[in-house]
């Protein structure tokens, strides 16, 4: 066998505050295997123990904690528990590497893609200087980097998301490794990016004969990319088998719950309101220098972010926003919500509030709320969640008493499915799923008309995801409240959405009610979308 994790335990070791030694087991009896050049998925939600056991697999942990195990992990035909630090270490990057989720914060921001490129061919391959910037051009140009010699200047932030993930490949890749573990690689990318990606991996994997472990809690993706397939709960594999098996006849009942949420319903169109917002050619564009057109002046360049988009939003109803990365849909957001300048008419509730001023525009906040993709960044770490529900309380209802403010904050968390003991807690201390339902929390007790959400659930679970859906749902059943769901996701907008206008280029490039778009998309931009997003083929026009 060429990977095989064998009846593994793992305990983190540690003291807690009175100084007493604690033992914690976090994997429990965990067994895997995997074959050369097959692609083998590990699946389960966010802290089921997935990357804990991709870290175990290259010892990782245990350059930042205490640990201790049991069991074996033989990879081509050695334990590596027992393997010396030396020996681990000619394996890790050289043998075996690792995609990181996150590649923003996998890449050192301080340091350009070249030379982070080519420390591994330095190091593991002995490459002379040249050698090796040589070579880390070949690797960005495989990995389909654009103009590949000038991006090895480049910094992290000076990339896309998309770019960022084939720079961390192309220095998975730079030591031919004979197995590749893929940790979450496309979490919060586009659907076309994400595909781009997964085919990329592909595509490699029969070159070079690799081995890939994919971890993921997305089972769409699993069912395209992965020969066999392992479910993990709370530290444990729970179920495993082909993809057939597990996909057609789910034996344990974790299984069936991680496929009976994948959203693939249609939402029932709701009947109209009145005319709520409506924009009239709205326009945002930005100025960037590309250059000196000579010593005392610079090149100029003007980028429409949102290029004279037209739209109408009738209350009570959810129109949702897609499209990929940069396409506008965000800024398309603060512009409505007079967070950027723009220009073009901003209709709300029949009034044009594009030349407000700020004193006037304040009250309005209250009738236009959003929720941002991270909550955990966008939530104040210092405050309570009672502290950050109440916020929009206070400015915008300032007569209410504290009392008040409570009892509307306590019964505002049960709405979001959260409990009154949660109000005295931060942020930290919350999941990624309830942290949302926090911030879902903070601007519906205002009671919007309006609620913008921008990619709320891009990075959650497929279960918190449907969670999030049926809360949306109902709340907007029980209050009238209007969304404009932003987001690539285009699974949960067939579940969610009315109306959906699709971007590129900061234009709308198609739009109309939900079931038309998905039945017959009339453009091929879309239909690319829904090819990536659906597993439809591209020249198919009825949906799936």
């Amino acid at each position: 066998m060429f990977l095989e994790i064998d009846h593994f335990n793992l305990w983190f070791n540690g003291f807690d505050d009175d100084n007493r030694q604690f033992r914690n087991q976090v994997l429990f009896d965990v067994s895997l295997a995997l074959e050369k050049g097959e692609t083998v998925a590990l699946v389960g939600e966010s802290g089921s123990g997935k990357s804990i056991t991709a870290l175990s697999i290259l010892r990782l942990l245990e350059e930042s904690g205490n640990t201790s195990s049991q069991g074996a992990i033989h990879f081509e035909g050695r334990n590596i528990l027992n393997l010396s630090a030396k020996d681990i270490r000619g394996i890790r990057g050289n043998r075996i590497a690792m995609i990181f989720q996150e590649p923003m914060t996998s890449l050192n921001p301080v340091y350009s893609i070249g030379n982070q490129l080519m420390e591994p061919l330095r190091q593991h391959r002995n490459l002379a200087a040249r050698e090796a910037e040589q070579e880390a051009i070949r690797l960005l140009d495989r990995t389909g980097i654009d103009d590949p010699a000038a991006r090895l200047r480049a910094f992290p932030h000076q990339l896309s998301g998309g770019q960022r993930q084939r720079v961390m490949i192309a220095m998975a890749l730079a030591c031919r490794p004979s197995l590749l573990i893929a940790d979450e690689p496309t979490t919060a990318l586009d659907v076309t990016i994400a595909a781009q990606i997964l085919e990329l991996i592909r595509d490699i994997q029969r070159e070079f004969g690799m081995g890939v472990l994919l971890i993921t809690h997305d089972l769409e993706i699993v069912r395209k990319y992965a020969s066999r397939i392992y479910i993990m709960k709370t530290g444990r594999i729970v179920e495993h088998g082909t993809m057939d098996e597990i996909f057609t006849n789910p034996s344990h009942e974790y299984t069936k719950r991680l496929m009976s949420a994948i959203p693939r319903g249609r939402k029932v169109p709701a009947s109209p309101g009145p005319l709520l917002l409506k924009t009239d050619n709205l326009t945002c564009r930005f100025k960037s220098y590309t250059g000196w057109v000579h010593p005392f002046k610079r090149r100029q360049k003007i980028t429409y972010a949102v290029d004279r988009v037209s739209l109408e939003l009738q209350g009570g109803t959810t129109w949702g926003i897609v499209g990929e990365s940069g396409s506008g849909k965000t800024t398309l957001a603060m512009a409505i919500l007079k967070l950027v300048q723009s220009t073009g008419d901003i209709f709300f509730l029949g009034e044009n509030i594009q030349n407000w001023p700020n004193n006037r525009l304040r009250p309005l906040r209250r009738e236009i709320q959003i929720v941002f993709q991270d909550p955990f960044s966008s939530l104040s770490p210092r405050f309570t969640v009672q502290e950050i529900i109440e916020e929009g309380l206070k400015i915008h209802l300032p007569e209410t008493s504290r009392e008040e403010r409570y009892e509307m904050v306590v019964d505002t968390l049960k709405e979001v499915g959260l409990t009154e003991d949660m109000a005295f807690r931060y942020p930290h201390e919350f999941s990624g799923g309830q942290r949302q339902r926090i911030a879902i929390a903070r601007v519906i007790i205002l009671k919007p008309k309006l609620l913008i959400l921008d990619e709320p659930t891009s990075a959650l679970d497929v279960t918190i995801q449907g969670q999030i859906i049926d809360l949306l749902l109902n709340l907007q059943q029980k209050y009238g409240m209007t969304y404009m769901f932003i987001t690539h996701d285009l699974r949960v907008i067939r579940a969610l959405a009315d109306f959906v206008a699709v971007m590129q280029h900061g234009k709308i490039v198609e739009a109309g009610p939900a079931q038309e778009i998905f039945t017959s998309p009339a453009q091929e931009y879309t239909r690319i979308l829904f090819a990536a997003a659906l597993g439809r083929p591209r020249d198919q026009s009825t949906a799936g």
